[in-house]
């Protein structure tokens, strides 16, 4: 029973949030009536057991505590009923009318350009994935006084500026669903490869995006960078397992042992590739994942069509442009054309101010100095990277690769 009730709250609550919302107006009072509607359930359901529509249940007893508590508070009420005024003055366009439920309203509140960007992750992890502060906290390093501080800061921007809760329109759309796009796989980059601490990866982050865009997915059927930034996070977090060894230690993607590689999330990503990447030009999550879909395909990297991989990664750079593109692409020519290809494109990079502290650029640079048996500049990137590395494992790796280095003879 326990073990059902979790997975019901877990895949009501955000729905159930975001209704309130809509409702009512208020993020707080929402995320308040919502927390003791579940507080209710718990002391019920344990007893009766699970109602047949739980989300009716949770929703119908949530009102109810949310109408006594504005009876109570006539001051709060006319605040409120002036919110809902302009809300109901906003509607929701046309786009939203066949919306299976409000939660693509709340994703677009939390991801809103008007917030801070480090708030809107923030607020999207505790109000659509549930997380509590504590552990937003967590997921993003910081100690739990200061999220508190995030969270607080986003709602009381979202109610001093009128933010209101609904569907950007047809005429919208297009520039304010990158921003929600961008915050989901945030939060995946942070779950993939973690920015610091004793771990290379953080599933749980990784999974909780993935669930999120598979959320977005079922509400925005028909946008193919949805289905491009699902089919991208699937596909990469299909070689979760063997990232690492049984000790958490850094396994290379030459290293890794293929056959642990998920192959159910495979197929399902390369689906989504071809969904993100038909019916219309490509956006930059559809290319990136067709980039990881070659990897996945590939029976190893001696196999793989880095050709294609370069020629994808030349279609990234003319639609969306950045040095984090160019590192990548430059790691590919390297593959397909040889080290010192690679190596050079890498130096014409040098003066980007973007790379000067980005640790995949300076390990790059040092593992094609390897290759290319120039040891002592190897020697000198590597150690820059070991300065820059986020994690242990990280950390660990360079050193092992420096004293490798040191017992070896330059050519």
């Amino acid at each position: 029973m326990h073990a059902e009730v979790e997975a019901v709250f877990r895949e009501e609550r955000g729905r159930l949030l975001a209704a309130l919302a809509r409702r009512f107006g208020d993020l707080d009072l929402a995320e308040e009536v919502a927390s003791e509607a579940i507080e209710a359930a718990l002391v019920k359901w344990p007893v009766d057991g699970v109602p047949p529509n739980p989300g009716a249940w949770l929703m119908t007893t949530a009102r109810r505590k949310a109408v006594d508590r504005l009876r109570r508070d006539q001051v709060y009420a006319a605040k409120l009923a002036v919110l809902q005024v302009e809300a109901d003055r906003a509607g929701p366009p046309a786009v939203g009318d066949e919306l299976p439920d409000e939660r693509l309203q709340l994703f677009f509140t939390c991801s809103h350009p008007a917030l801070a960007a480090e708030d809107r992750g923030a607020l999207t992890l505790r109000c659509l994935a549930g997380l509590s502060t504590p552990e937003v906290g967590r997921a993003f390093l910081v100690p739990t006084a200061t999220m508190a501080k995030r969270i607080v800061r986003a709602k009381k921007k979202i109610k001093d500026a009128r933010i209101p809760f609904r569907v950007p329109g047809p005429d919208e759309l297009p520039d304010r669903l990158p921003g929600v796009l961008q915050v989901i796989y945030s939060v995946f980059t942070e779950g993939y490869s973690a920015s610091s601490g004793p771990f290379l990866q953080r599933l749980d982050l990784a999974e909780e995006a993935i669930r999120l865009a598979r959320i977005l997915r079922r509400l925005l059927p028909d946008e193919r960078e949805v289905a491009g930034l699902l089919a991208l996070m699937l596909l990469i977090h299909a070689r979760r397992d063997a990232r690492t060894g049984p000790d958490g230690s850094l396994v290379l993607l030459d290293d890794q042992d293929r056959s642990c590689w998920d192959r159910d999330l495979i197929a399902e990503g390369s689906d989504l590739v071809v969904a993100s990447l038909t019916g219309g030009p490509a956006g930059p999550y559809g290319v990136q994942a067709a980039i990881a879909a070659l990897h996945d395909e590939a029976p190893d990297v001696a196999g793989t069509d880095w050709a294609q991989i370069v020629a994808l990664y030349d279609v990234l750079i003319a639609m969306d442009p950045s040095p984090v593109v160019e590192v990548n692409r430059a790691a590919a020519i390297a593959m397909r054309d040889g080290a010192e290809a690679g190596l050079a494109l890498l130096d014409r990079l040098s003066g980007e101010p973007r790379l000067r502290e980005y640790h995949p650029y300076v390990l790059a640079r040092a593992d094609l100095l390897h290759r290319l048996g120039r040891l002592p500049e190897a020697t000198a990137a590597y150690r820059e990277a070991l300065a820059l590395a986020g994690t242990e494992p990280e950390r660990d790796h360079l050193r092992c690769r420096l004293a490798a280095l040191a017992g070896e003879t330059p050519s």
